[in-house]
């Protein structure tokens, strides 16, 4: 498969590439990773990196504007469903390829690249460099490694495996990149952002199935001066809260008319509630978005009811095994 992708890099003069909606790290440095690498590489090739940014990771990278193209390969980037990709024209393009880490959600390009116990996509486009002829850099790499340590959470998460860990040795030994840089981007924040995670903290509703969850208003985004991206992805931040097993954040987002609801989860699987409404995501980190709070507050619903079953599941099972 990876010299499939190479194959049709060789053969293409322009590439875009793009990724989901909503920017994380992950999926920005992914994208920028790969079209410094494929520039690298073969210089003499027109490689844009497309989408919407965001204020909160303009320190990782800056993207291209998007330009018509015409006869153009397409990679997708940590994108598993159509509907998600930012800022696309499926129509101008000859070839398309996705490189993805989440569970398939659906088939939308000619050729997928779909690993989904790796950490992240950024994994993925290190094991891509690491076997081909793609070439990297300490630029490259230390992107590569911001976008694994971001949607693994700082090694935290159940995905990080010892390959994980030899293919990130590798990166570091070869590249010798300064990790107090890496974690300084990825996590230096402004004072307003510390104090509406206090905000988050004092506000948070908990039920007696262990949902937490909190409404982030636009009239809070504004009195505490962020942006609604940057409160989306605290919930991060709540993820070792002992009376809290499923945790959201419901971000209104009045430029785009809806309600982003970011999820996780240290127990039940979460992604098949997210499904129910157009959102989607991994086991125990997902996402949706919604036209109104009424709606974000079925699924809570939702969610609480999955995790009725799922302590009445541990506490059946306890039970029996006594």
């Amino acid at each position: 498969m990876y010299n499939d992708i190479i194959t049709k890099i060789e053969e293409f003069d322009t590439i875009v590439i793009a990724r989901h909606i909503g920017v994380d790290p992950d999926a920005l440095c992914s994208q920028l990773a790969l079209r410094d690498s494929i520039k690298l590489t073969f210089p003499e090739k027109k490689v844009l990196a497309i989408g919407t940014g965001s204020a909160k990771f303009t320190q990782l990278g800056r993207l291209d504007k998007i330009e018509k193209v015409q006869d153009a390969l397409l990679i997708v980037a940590d994108t598993p469903d159509k509907k998600r990709v930012d800022s696309v024209d499926f129509s101008q393009f000859k070839f398309k390829i996705k490189i993805d880490h989440h569970p398939f959600a659906e088939s939308y390009c000619d050729l997928e690249l779909i690993e989904d116990t790796a950490t992240s996509t950024c994994e993925v486009i290190m094991k891509l460099i690491d076997e081909t002829k793609l070439k990297c850099d300490k630029g490259i790499a230390e992107l590569l490694y911001t976008g694994l340590v971001s949607d693994s959470n700082r090694f935290l998460f159940n995905s990080c495996t010892y390959k994980t860990f030899a293919i990130v040795s590798k990166y570091l030994e070869k590249y010798n990149f300064d990790l107090v840089e890496v974690y300084k981007k990825l996590y230096l924040r402004p004072i307003n952002e510390v104090r509406l995670e206090g905000y988050i903290s004092l506000n948070m509703n908990v039920t007696e199935n262990n949902l937490g969850y909190v409404v982030i208003t636009d009239e809070v985004i504004n009195k505490f001066e962020v942006d609604s991206a940057s409160a989306g992805n605290m919930v991060n931040n709540f993820n070792y809260i002992k009376e809290i097993l499923v945790w959201c954040t419901i971000t209104e987002d009045i430029k785009n008319d809806q309600f982003r609801i970011s999820i996780r989860s240290r127990g039940p699987e979460i992604n098949k509630v997210a499904e129910m409404y157009n959102g989607g995501g991994h086991k125990f980190a997902s996402g949706v978005r919604v036209k109104s709070l009424d709606e974000a507050l079925n699924v809570m619903k939702d969610l609480d009811l999955e995790l009725f079953k799922y302590n009445k599941s541990l506490s059946e099972g306890n039970n029996n095994g006594n």
